[in-house]
């Protein structure tokens, strides 16, 4: 590595890490705004507490090559801390890393969102490095199985996408749904924010640049030209699966434009380019784009007819995409020649066979069945010891008045629910404000006391999941 591929690497690496931005307006955007300040507060746990544990052995277990290291699992590394010798190679891989792995635990929060306590959820973002850390090095750890065999994955469609969405279909199910979610039917809800879930978009948008570019981890010999090349790609993906996410909406919601299924389809088509943004060509990017974002779609709606609750439809696009993602690899790759990193594997459509494909489909169940097992294992004992859900009661008044304290204590219509567990209030009532829960009131009898007050009729998003029904 050259100090110019240090550079690049540190680059991506805090562009990447605006993401973390994004992905907590997006799912600000698409919970209550009783929830809103709640859910950025979990997105900044997930840097805090799982950037401890990947600082104390994720790095090791994915990268270590000390004695001992085997193709499950990496040694050495740990609390990572380095000679001046490698100070420059292993510090900025690390950094570029640790914003792959805080990203992997920070997609699971959308599916957790609106219904988890805030201590539980500290400890899933302390423990799910685990989860992530053996697959990552399965695949890019120099002497991970899938690895040697061959697998592509080279900025992540499998390694973080997938084992995040698993994670947070895993939590989705044991959480259940949240309280009065489908009484009303399976219809898709409203977005809470739809302003700031498209703010969220374009800064993920503008961070996959980094993610995708960045993963060709320089820009020396050939490098830069695929890292050119990912450019190109991720683009045209997104430009693929926003176009059909538009015309699919179009005719979906007759003849009206969702933004969700606009959000949803971009960043579908995103996840989809990621395992293969270097080693495809533009228009190969379109295609994989495209059925990307309409798979993304299609498999929101079926989360809903299954009444799994996904509130920011986490496995629809990090979870689908991710696996055509992957085996998209297997068929439109073709041999790159510049760095090898197809590892001398071409896909089928480029006359390669079925050997490609075969290894990214054994590389797809790996990852699923890894990560649904280690995920049921650690949210069944964080369920059974300290609590994973809130009561029906804290979830009626909202993560931020019940985890926080914020809320407007003169306007109690801010804690009410509506018939599609949104908080029936318009937008012109938001207040804030921090104020003492008064030591006579409990957050059963304040519950009771607003479960009695009279609904109001006048929310125009409450009118309109009426009128769709």
């Amino acid at each position: 590595m050259t100090w110019d591929d240090a550079t690049w690497i540190l680059t991506s690496s805090f562009i990447i890490f605006t993401m973390q931005s994004g992905f907590g307006l997006l799912e600000s955007g698409a919970v209550s705004h009783k929830n809103e300040v709640n859910i950025m507060v979990k997105n900044t746990m997930d840097v805090l507490f799982g950037g401890i544990t990947y600082w104390l052995f994720g790095y090791g277990i994915s990268f270590g090559e000390a004695p001992g290291s085997n193709p499950f699992m990496g040694v050495g590394y740990w609390a990572v801390d380095v000679p001046d010798a490698e100070m420059g190679v292993v510090y900025s891989s690390y950094i570029f890393q640790l914003s792959f792995a805080t990203t992997a635990t920070t997609i699971v929060s959308g599916a957790m969102a609106e219904r988890t306590r805030l201590t539980a959820y500290i400890l899933f973002s302390f423990l799910n490095t685990i989860v992530y850390s053996f697959p990552a090095h399965w695949i890019w750890g120099r002497n991970g199985f899938l690895n040697t065999l061959g697998a592509i994955d080279i900025a992540g469609s499998g390694v973080v996408h997938l084992c995040g969405a698993v994670t947070g279909l895993v939590a989705a199910i044991l959480l259940k749904p949240r309280s009065g979610r489908y009484d009303d039917g399976p219809n898709e809800l409203p977005l809470g924010n739809p302003t700031n879930a498209i703010v969220g978009m374009f800064m993920l948008w503008w961070g996959w640049l980094g993610f995708n570019c960045g993963s060709t981890f320089g820009i020396s010999g050939g490098k830069w030209k695929l890292a050119a090349k990912s450019a190109a790609t991720t683009i045209n993906a997104s430009i693929g699966g926003g176009i059909a996410a538009v015309i699919f909406s179009y005719i979906k919601n007759k003849r009206k434009y969702g933004v969700s299924d606009l959000v949803n389809g971009i960043l579908g088509s995103l996840v989809s380019i990621t395992a293969s943004c270097a080693v495809v060509r533009p228009w190969e990017a379109l295609v994989i784009g495209a059925l990307g974002g309409v798979i993304t779609i299609a498999t929101v709606s079926l989360m809903d007819r299954i009444k799994i609750d996904d509130p920011v439809s986490t496995f629809a696009i990090h979870g689908s995409a991710a696996v055509w993602g992957l085996l998209a690899v297997g068929l439109f790759v073709e041999i790159d020649y510049l760095e090898d990193m197809t590892k001398g594997h071409a896909g089928l459509f480029k006359g390669g066979g079925m050997y490609l494909l075969g290894v990214q489909s054994l590389a797809v169940i790996c990852i699923i069945v890894w990560s649904a097992a280690l995920s049921v294992l650690m949210l069944y004992a964080i369920h059974k010891t300290i609590g994973l859900r809130m009561t029906p009661e804290e979830e009626m008044l909202g993560a931020d008045l019940v985890e926080h304290n914020i809320g407007n204590w003169n306007d109690p219509v801010v804690f009410m629910r509506s018939i599609s567990a949104r908080p029936s209030f318009p937008s012109a009532t938001r207040r804030s404000a921090v104020f003492p829960l008064p030591p006579e009131v409990s957050v059963v009898s304040l519950a009771s006391a607003l479960e009695r007050e009279p609904k109001r009729d006048n929310d125009p998003r409450e009118q309109a999941a009426i009128t769709s029904k």
